[in-house]
């Protein structure tokens, strides 16, 4: 809670606004997914679909069987069968009798996300509206061709790893792992004997995630702390400890992935975002381990944002404020499986404009 108040009265310092409302980023080492299947009979007059029988095929298809300590995050419609024509992307007026949706279904711990919406209510604020972060980084950091070929997204955050595959523009697989950024500064902090703070620092400096690319002949400075003093330290050595942790998290995605038989998807490579993604030559790294294309993600281009804030570290806030504003109507239509903004008089969408009608 006090982490929450902590950047929300930053956030009102930066605006000069009043803060009332919040939409959260979701992420951990409990989330799961799956995908299932509903199907209904068409009720529409003429057999023609319509938006209510959707909704019911939606609602068929989230109808399943999950243990009392899960709760679903996410519905997300992956494709439709009417009678048997399959792979439709939209159904909406067609003519048929039976309407089937294949479905990707996320879910969380329920106590985890409980949790986090008290945090948000216990500090004063209204819980609008919670996403899974990835979503978010998905939305803005992936491309159409991406999507439509297959790929890996990769959100290194602090605490977790999330990750997911697309095939055909939409999720078949979404989980994380437990380990990301803040395990990278434990190892340099126990490795070196220096505060977390000033690991945190030396790594955002210093460090990297591939030996190879280092120049023997670099040093860095191991600052000092009390009565120690700063010492010099070959840069290779530091990028010792960093890399193998890299490694890891990435061989724990690798491993998931080849377990459910999915490496075959990504067509397109991999995409790594997220705040740890901005270590130098982390995209090198990753390649050794998946053996396929890699490339860093980082927010597209959007109306009112200011260039610092177009990095892998916002990809999750960016997206998600954007899933928020398609939500709640600045969006038209979805256009080939995706919404795009609708266009204001001033010329386009803006995000802060939206965000400061929105929350403030």
């Amino acid at each position: 809670m006090n982490s929450i108040t902590s950047a929300l009265d930053a956030a009102e310092l930066m605006s000069g606004l009043d803060i009332r409302a919040v939409s959260l980023a979701l992420s951990g080492a409990n989330i799961e997914s799956f995908n299932t299947n509903g199907q209904i009979a068409v009720t529409g007059r003429g057999r023609e679909i319509t938006q209510e029988d959707i909704a019911r095929v939606h609602e068929a298809a989230r109808a399943v069987s999950i243990s009392m300590d899960r709760e679903i995050l996410h519905v997300i419609p992956r494709s439709y069968t009417v009678d048997d024509q399959k792979g439709i992307r939209n159904p909406l007026h067609m003519t048929g009798v039976r309407l089937e949706c294949g479905v990707h279904i996320i879910t969380g711990s329920v106590s985890t996300v409980q949790n986090m919406f008290k945090c948000v209510t216990r500090a004063g604020y209204r819980m609008e509206q919670s996403y899974l972060g990835i979503l978010g980084c998905a939305r803005t950091v992936l491309t159409e061709d991406e999507r439509d070929l297959g790929c890996l997204l990769i959100d290194i955050g602090g605490g977790t790893t999330d990750f997911m595959i697309f095939s055909e523009s939409e999720p078949v697989f979404t989980s994380a792992v437990p380990a990301g950024g803040s395990q990278i500064t434990g190892d340099i902090s126990i490795m070196l004997s220096i505060p977390i703070d000033a690991a945190e620092r030396l790594k955002k400096e210093s460090g990297a995630a591939w030996s190879d690319a280092i120049d023997p002949d670099e040093t860095v400075i191991v600052p000092g702390f009390g009565a120690r003093e700063p010492v010099e330290l070959e840069r290779r050595k530091l990028v010792s400890i960093v890399q193998p942790r890299v490694e890891e998290i990435f061989e724990m995605v690798n491993e998931q992935i080849i377990k459910n038989g999915l490496k075959d998807l990504i067509k397109a490579g991999v995409i790594l975002t997220g705040g740890s993604a901005l270590l130098p030559h982390i995209d090198e790294c990753a390649r050794s381990v998946f053996g396929v294309p890699v490339r860093i993600g980082a927010p597209s281009v959007v109306s009112g944002l200011d260039a610092e804030y177009r990095s892998p570290a916002f990809s999750a806030v960016v997206g998600v404020a954007l899933l928020e504003a398609e939500r709640t109507g600045a969006s038209t239509e979805p256009s080939g499986g995706r919404k795009k903004a609708r266009k204001s008089r001033q010329g386009g969408f803006s995000l802060i404009r939206w965000i400061k009608e929105r929350f403030f």
